[in-house]
């Protein structure tokens, strides 16, 4: 039985915000996944060159230096990443808490990502073709 006295919702609207919503969590969780790579990543780095340089020791060069700013970089790099993921999902749920919902663009955390992805790129080719 139908209950009469429940205000009409409109259906389509609230699938839509219901998937709204839900994209917006696996955008979240893919930005965890991404982070987390990007961290393991710079952590591996950070690893690796230590066990290399203590394997072949120079006295006159310190390869933990540089090794050491690009492994910080990637970490953070995946944390600055995570950050804007989590303040931009927070905006998508207040946005989608209010009444009138209407399409308002993020702000390009991805290009930002990838443009500060590409700096630390060169920097360490640079740093290498000093070398």
């Amino acid at each position: 039985m139908i209950d009469k006295k429940r205000t009409a919702t409109d259906t389509s609207t609230e699938l839509a915000r219901e998937r709204t919503r839900e994209a917006a969590d696996r955008t979240l969780m893919a930005w965890i996944r991404t982070s987390l790579s990007l961290i393991a990543f710079g952590f591996g780095i950070g690893k690796a060159f230590e066990l290399f340089s203590a394997a072949f020791p120079k006295k006159d060069l310190d390869p933990q230096h540089g090794t050491l700013v690009l492994a910080i970089s990637f970490i953070a790099l995946g944390m600055l990443g995570l950050l804007g993921a989590i303040i931009q999902y927070g905006q998508v749920l207040k946005h989608l808490e209010q009444g009138a919902f209407t399409y308002k663009a993020p702000r390009a955390l991805t290009m930002m990502v990838a443009i500060l992805l590409l700096v630390i790129g060169l920097l360490a080719l640079v740093a290498l073709a000093v070398r």
